[in-house]
């Protein structure tokens, strides 16, 4: 470790060891605990709570909501029982940001994130950037035969080769819609729908589990699929599963996971520090590290795996800002008429 990696290390640990000083010395005294509701995975959540208490001496409660997380928090509105949203794409903080749901809070790190992955105005901020790609199985398919693009999956030849996530799945229900929105930028919306239902009669089976999904085509049921980035290299690399990933020749969704402070939150003074500490540069590249998550601070980018650097993708064009107002729309459509469709006719 060099001198000047020694000192940052050193300065940052002191920042933290000081974060209930300050908070008290301003005249905000961190409560004894503070709750978050979250996408995330039990035993990253477990990680980032541990550190944080040890850091700050308060403890931790939260709940994983999967793609349930925005309607609790909307449920809730009048009398919060959470202080954190953490996780979920950043078209859902755009959408909660509008029904007035967030408090708007500046951490430290702010000005060191791209305007891509944050708030303009301060109400969330990204933590973590999330490609979302498809893959297939390399002992079941061919590279010449896998897809080249997304609108190959409604293409008869993959009928049955497919396995896909449920729209619970907060990273599935943003790629749906943002496969969507390429249609309705061209006001094609109904050819977009007829895609899907054309992807839908080739898909074997949605999940609402990522490990049911990866079981599915480890087990070779199914040779094709899409996922977050980070769980397709860990599957790839911790699993030793013969996967391979495709640059999609339209791009692939590159989902901004945020946090935010819920606003009218029972214990703000810890919410403020949990999100202070949380999309700092030290638990970002934590969880690069121990979770493959792509950081978006640079910083914490420098001291994450390799790949991270090196993995080169095309990228969709999304306004995830525009989608904010039609995803919850779309998806419950997506969900009463597209999902399945094709098996009630049989």
């Amino acid at each position: 470790m060099n001198f000047m990696h020694a000192v940052k290390r050193g300065v940052f640990a002191l920042l933290i060891a000081l974060l209930p000083a300050v908070a008290m010395a301003s005249g905000a005294q961190l409560e004894e605990k503070v709750v978050v509701y979250s996408t995330h995975g039990e035993s990253m959540l477990e990680l980032v709570a541990d550190e944080f208490e040890a850091a700050t001496g308060v403890k931790v409660e939260f709940i994983n909501l999967k793609g349930e997380l925005a309607d609790r928090v909307r449920a809730e509105k009048a009398n919060p029982q959470s202080d954190v949203m953490y996780g979920a794409p950043s078209s859902v903080y755009q959408e909660l940001k509008a029904e007035d749901l967030f408090d708007r809070f500046t951490p430290a790190w702010a000005d060191n994130i791209n305007p891509l992955f944050k708030d303009k105005e301060g109400y969330w901020y990204g933590t973590i950037q999330t490609p979302v790609l498809m893959f297939y199985n390399t002992e079941m398919m061919s590279k010449a035969d896998a897809p080249k693009d997304w609108w190959d999956l409604a293409d008869p030849r993959y009928k049955g080769l497919i396995v896909s996530r449920n729209a619970l799945s907060s990273s599935a229900r943003a790629t749906y819609s943002a496969l969507l929105q390429q249609f309705d930028k061209k006001g094609d919306l109904d050819d977009g729908w007829k895609f899907l239902k054309g992807m839908d009669a080739n898909v074997k089976r949605y999940y609402g589990s990522g490990s049911l999904q990866y079981q599915a085509v480890g087990r070779k049921e199914a040779a094709v699929s899409f996922a977050v980035l980070n769980s397709v290299i860990d599957n790839k690399i911790k699993n030793k599963m013969p996967l391979e990933i495709i640059d999609a020749k339209s791009g692939s969704p590159v989902i901004t996971d945020g946090i935010a402070v819920i606003k009218g939150a029972k214990h703000p003074n810890a919410a403020r520090a949990f999100v202070e500490f949380t999309g700092g540069a030290k638990v970002q590249a934590l969880l690069a590290n121990k979770f493959n998550r792509m950081p978006t601070l640079p910083e914490a980018l420098a001291a994450a795996p390799k790949w991270m650097s090196e993995i080169s993708f095309r990228v969709m064009d999304v306004d995830w800002g525009a989608l904010a107002a039609k995803q919850s729309q779309w998806m419950q459509y997506w969900d009463s008429e597209i999902k399945d469709s094709a098996k009630d006719k049989k």
